[in-house]
């Protein structure tokens, strides 16, 4: 079997309501669906999303074609090691969206053609379910704890909003919104993106620790990995590292230094769902639980992830999703449907999942009409300087 082509098309999946946070905002998500075809008539599905921008992705895609096309789906190692290497991709982590679209597709053909959902090929299941927060976008205190409710109601018990405020007393009338509105089992998770020096990071968070927080993510740089072990060691609250683990490599360091509790791991940061269930294993080795980072995402590659997911013992918080946030999806099942806050393993073969070619049309025409209203953006912040870290 061999690959014959690679069609990416960029589509634009509104949100019930914009995404809010301290740099602005954004009205839905962009991917950029792949579909790979063989000589053997049998076609995968890739998905990526649209980091740094979907004309970014749409350029890796059409570079790195001349080390796909021809090659066996069933090699991926190879087919990564020539982009990675020969294409010397391996430098430059805004390409691995792209990168990680091409492997979720071989895999896709892998398990299709061998009859197998992607979550027997990847280990076989350590669980039946796994487990997502809901997302609550930035709003007023009253607002949150309604979407709290609205959350709990769906059976979620691990809430996330986003910290950072010019006034941390902002954030703090927050958290204490939803900690009221939530009850006091469920789990509060807040990220800071960064937006603290390691001085004012250990005052707030310990301010914010009277309502019970389940991690923080992220509060100090990422760059900096003796800071952040020191904030580890000076807060009550497990600290969770994203920006600083985005790839195998990055997580590495991050053991090393001892500078997280929990890891935040991503296969299209890290180009694909093999390196997924690497730095997992790496982590676990560690003796550190994971779990997944999302960019925004789709079905195809929501539903990708969740087989390595479910196939991986240290997945043992809830993970992140936009799930809580779309108001549509691209394929036929439709927005995914939690289940106390979990979804279930698609039973198909390969990842599970079919394009809805009727809303695959829709939504690629609304990104070529509106595409460039889907990014993050604020009319304040483009006259300003954003400044990190705060205080």
């Amino acid at each position: 079997m061999r690959i014959t082509g690679l069609t990416a098309t960029p589509v634009a999946v509104p949100f019930h309501e914009d995404e809010l946070w301290a740099f602005g905002g954004r009205r839905g998500l962009v991917a950029i669906l792949l579909e790979m075809t063989t000589d053997e008539g049998v076609t995968g599905l890739g998905e990526a999303s649209a980091y740094p921008s979907a004309d970014v992705v749409m350029a890796v895609l059409r570079s790195i074609e001349p080390f796909v096309i021809g090659e066996d789906p069933f090699a991926v190692e190879r087919i990564m090691k020539r982009i990675n290497v020969a294409g010397t991709w391996h430098h430059v982590k805004a390409t691995s969206p792209a990168i990680a679209a091409v492997e979720m597709a071989c895999w896709d053909v892998v398990g299709r053609v061998c009859g197998q959902p992607l979550v027997n090929l990847f280990g076989g299941r350590v669980r039946d379910r796994v487990e997502f927060f809901y997302y609550l976008s930035r709003r007023p205190p009253g607002k949150m704890a309604d979407d709290v409710r609205r959350g709990h109601d769906g059976g979620f018990r691990t809430f996330y909003l986003k910290v950072g405020s010019d006034d941390p007393a902002e954030d703090i009338e927050r958290i204490e919104a939803v900690r009221d509105a939530a009850g006091p089992d469920a789990r509060i998770r807040v990220d800071a993106n960064e937006a603290w020096s390691a001085g004012e990071a250990i005052r707030i968070v310990r301010s914010m620790e009277r309502y019970d927080l389940e991690l923080v993510e992220q509060p100090v740089s990422g760059r900096n990995l003796t800071e952040m072990a020191y904030v580890r060691g000076r807060i009550g609250t497990p600290l969770l590292a994203n920006e600083a683990s985005w790839t195998r490599y990055d997580q590495l360091e991050v053991i090393r230094h001892g500078a997280a509790d929990v890891l935040s791991v991503d296969n299209q940061m890290d180009s694909g769902l093999l390196n997924l269930k690497r730095s997992a294993g790496m982590c676990e080795a560690a003796g550190l639980p994971v779990l997944k980072h999302s960019l925004g995402e789709l079905g195809v590659a929501g539903y990708a992830a969740v087989h390595v997911m479910a196939a991986t013992p240290n997945f043992l918080y809830a993970n992140q999703s936009y799930a809580s946030l779309l108001a549509d999806d691209v394929v036929e099942s439709g927005v995914p449907q939690y289940a106390d806050g979990t979804l279930a393993v698609p039973e198909g073969p390969g990842i599970g999942v079919r394009l809805d070619t009727e809303r695959v049309a829709r939504y690629a025409e609304l990104y070529q009409r509106e595409g460039h209203a889907f990014a993050f953006s604020d009319a304040a912040g483009l006259a300003s300087t954003p400044v990190l870290p705060k205080r």
